[in-house]
């Protein structure tokens, strides 16, 4: 945990609105159209495009390179900014969307660096899945307070007591009901509102249209018998006097600690239960936090402007070979034309062309405040892991990289165009697409992913924004480790290892490996030089 100074003054009203958040959970628990329904209770879309709908008019608003149009998966994060009412405030939303693939983990957990809480979405039938339980993990390692929405209540799903024991038991965390569901699959009319005590009852006749509010005066209010039939009524009664009995009332320092988490149920394709946790997350979810940085935290109500890049996305527009660097603003209130460093060359940045989101739509932006997201386009002077200040030497940490579990070689389809493949694999490289290897011996390229979904994105991307057909192969090496140490050592190292070094596209030294006797042997025989399987991106 950061330390909080003592005496903060408040922060001010244009930071305190913001709620920077992304949404995780397993592939086809809900997520994309949970962010969709977001959107549209947003004001920021008029029409939901359900995920699997047909035809090119309603494909997915946050889905938006051609690979995920096809798939019906999000692969590249995307960030959205909205507005969102509630109570007297006006809330500025920044939803970070993250790749909704197991492959694509690295990138989810730089873009859970950006983010200030996460909505966790788990499906009703299937409760808590491999790929939530792993990025749990990861929302655990950064203490981030998460929001639990139970989705698909519309359909046949587990007792409400079960999906609660296993979410407490698989991920060891306390679980608060915010909301208790009304019947279950075919019989589902609403939800009990426990933080407010009201009844939410489920229109089925129109998706997009925001539920029916009953105020009623606790669960002994006649009003409930005239909406709920009797056999679920008297089912209701009885669980929430069990759950207000053995489970934990709302506590907002636990919550924020990442100890304990709200659950809200609903139906995100029938936009039910989407504004209650929308309203969740206005009131409950955390203001812009404090930023690590060395040599010095920072404070988002500092007045000068700083940033950081958790992402770099290549050609957006495959029109422009453009590349925009998202960057999390952690302090201040930045204006457009801003002069920034950029530490890692100190080198001054004027930043004349910033953007903000929705989905594949992006606007100039004007200014922004710490907690939101911009998009600065460069022709690749931006990495990810880079900071951007006003002058002093700040560098934000806690951005890893990971080393590859799968490795495979590369070549172009026509040897002649070595130089633009060359020139292509940089580019994903530096988005944090790939890792990119380039031996000490030979003329190839290795290229290293997470999961081999990532070879075939790649192939697909390389043809189609650089016209370039590629085959991967598989290669003589089955793992990559950074290599650390003295100078002294780690040249003597590389100088007796060549076969096995390469380096990666920031000019470090990599031992690429063919089996784990070969880690063992480099620890025996050099035991000055250490191996590791994450470096941390920051310069």
């Amino acid at each position: 945990m950061l330390d909080t100074p003592q005496n903060r003054p408040a922060l001010p009203a244009e930071i305190a609105r913001r709620r920077t958040f992304a949404i995780i959970s397993h592939p086809d628990a809900g997520k994309t159209t949970l962010t969709e329904k977001f959107l549209l209770f947003g004001g920021a879309i008029q029409m939901a495009g359900q995920v699997r709908a047909k035809g090119e008019a309603r494909r997915t608003r946050s889905d938006f390179m051609a690979m995920e149009k096809d798939r019906g998966i999000s692969v590249s994060a995307s960030a959205m900014s909205f507005d969102f009412h509630s109570g007297d405030t006006n809330y500025r939303f920044n939803l970070v969307d993250t790749p909704g693939h197991s492959d694509f983990s690295e990138d989810t957990y730089r873009t859970l660096t950006a983010v200030d809480a996460a909505v966790m979405v788990i499906d009703g039938a299937k409760g808590v899945e491999s790929q939530t339980q792993k990025l749990f993990e990861v929302c655990r390692m950064r203490d981030l307070p998460i929001l639990t929405f139970c989705n698909k209540m519309d359909r046949e799903s587990r007792d409400t007591f079960e999906i609660i024991d296993e979410i407490q038991e698989n991920l060891a965390i306390d679980v608060t009901p915010a909301s208790w569901p009304i019947g279950v699959g075919r019989d589902f009319v609403g939800c009990y509102d426990m933080l407010r005590d009201r009844l939410e009852l489920m229109d089925r006749a129109d998706r997009n249209r925001v539920a029916d509010s009953i105020k009623i005066e606790g669960l002994d209010d006649p009003k409930l018998a005239e909406h709920v039939p009797a056999a679920l009524l008297e089912k209701l009664r009885e669980d929430l006097e069990m759950a207000r009995e053995l489970l934990p009332p709302l506590d907002l320092k636990a919550m924020h600690e990442g100890t304990l988490t709200p659950i809200w149920f609903g139906s995100a394709i029938n936009s039910f239960g989407v504004r209650e946790l929308m309203e969740g997350i206005a009131k409950y979810g955390p203001e812009p936090q404090i930023q690590a940085a060395t040599p010095r935290q920072i404070l988002p109500e500092e007045t000068k402007v700083s940033g950081f890049v958790f992402k770099v996305q290549a050609n957006m527009d495959p029109k422009h070979r453009d590349r925009v660097a998202f960057v999390r603003l952690a302090s201040g209130h930045f204006e457009r034309g801003m002069k920034m460093t950029h530490v890692r060359t100190k080198k001054p940045m004027t930043i004349s062309n910033p953007v903000m989101f929705l989905a594949s739509d992006r606007e100039l932006a004007e200014e922004a405040w710490a907690g939101d997201i911009i998009g600065i386009p460069n022709h690749g002077q931006l990495r990810i892991g880079d900071t951007l200040t006003q002058g002093e030497a700040l560098r934000v940490s806690g951005i890893p990289s990971f080393a590859p579990e799968l490795l495979q070689s590369v070549r172009a389809g026509d040897p002649l165009k070595a130089k633009h493949l060359e020139k292509a694999l940089m580019q994903f490289a530096e988005e944090g697409a790939a890792k990119v290897f380039k031996p000490s011996i030979g003329s190839g390229f290795v290229v290293g992913v997470v999961g081999q979904l990532q070879f075939e994105v790649l192939a697909s991307r390389i043809e189609l924004e650089y016209g370039l057909p590629v085959r991967f192969e598989p290669s003589q090496f089955t793992s990559a480790r950074w290599v650390n140490g003295t100078k002294q050592a780690v040249d003597k190292f590389t100088e007796s290892n060549k076969q096995h070094i390469a380096h990666d596209h920031d000019g470090d030294i990599v031992y690429l490996t063919r089996l784990q006797w070969d880690i063992d042997r480099v620890e025996r025989d050099y035991p000055d030089v250490k191996l590791t399987a994450t470096k941390e991106m920051m310069v």
